[in-house]
């Protein structure tokens, strides 16, 4: 089943340094821009981080240090980066915990305001796990009835989350609607202010702390009973858009 699709879509796959969005950076991006006719353009780009890259990392995508030694930074990619996907909607594979935050923070860092406000996101792997609890080799195995070949490398791994999300809606056509808005929200289990998942929407569409000792507790409510709380933030090790989120929330009540 084709998608339909309003707007564009891109797929996209992320391998990196590791899985500390603020610490790690990344070696390997891959985008599957996918248009309202179903037609598809696609870019890789192999990308310096700028830190060395772990040799357990290498030896799970295969990306060392001498790979990436010559190619260009984020920075210098991070533009045509934004313009293949600014126009779209995201999707990928376990990209709403992992993908979207680390995406968010290296355009953060390349100076590119980056925001999901007006964006639907899709996360195959959280669809999966609702309907069947696999792995992305056995959910292409199991939906594409096919072994997935160079696993861990992005271009496959993108490619693969897009024919699996397909082989979705087949298989599901009772369950799951062929409409970007009700995937989005299908295969999101959070909502999430600032893509890290460390402040969340609750049902009044306000804004709490999901860790720590304010765990549950609204972030207009912290900021106003301890002001120090926002400054310990700022100063430790969170990422800089959830950075970013918490001190919109301090500007707005203090324009109030």
């Amino acid at each position: 089943m084709e998608l339909n699709l309003k707007r564009p879509i891109c797929f996209f796959d992320i391998e990196s340094t590791g899985v500390n969005v603020v610490n790690d950076r990344i070696v390997e991006l891959s985008v599957l821009k996918v248009l309202p006719n179903n037609t598809t353009e696609s870019k890789t780009w192999l990308v310096n981080p700028e830190i060395k890259i772990p040799a357990e990392t290498t030896a799970i995508h295969g990306i060392s240090d001498e790979k990436v030694a010559n190619e260009p930074t984020f920075k210098v990619l991070a533009h045509d980066v934004y313009n293949m996907i600014k126009d779209s909607d995201l999707a990928g594979y376990n990209s709403n915990k992992f993908d979207i935050p680390m995406l968010a923070e290296e355009f953060l860092r390349a100076d590119i305001e980056f925001h999901m406000e007006n964006k639907k996101a899709v996360d195959v792997q959280n669809i999966f796990h609702r309907m069947e609890q696999r792995t992305l080799s056995a959910a292409y195995k199991f939906y594409c009835k096919k072994d997935l070949e160079n696993a861990h490398t992005a271009e496959a791994d993108t490619i693969a989350t897009y024919e699996i999300l397909k082989a979705q809606l087949d298989r599901y056509p009772e369950d799951i609607k062929n409409d970007i808005d009700f995937l989005s929200d299908f295969s999101n289990r959070q909502r999430v202010a600032d893509f890290a998942g460390f402040i969340a929407f609750n049902d009044d569409n306000k804004e709490y702390f999901t860790f720590g000792k304010y765990k549950n507790h609204l972030v207009e409510d912290v900021l106003k009973k301890d002001g120090g709380y926002f400054g310990w933030v700022l100063n430790a090790n969170f990422p800089l858009y959830t950075k970013k989120v918490l001190t919109a929330i301090k500007l707005r009540n203090f324009n109030k």
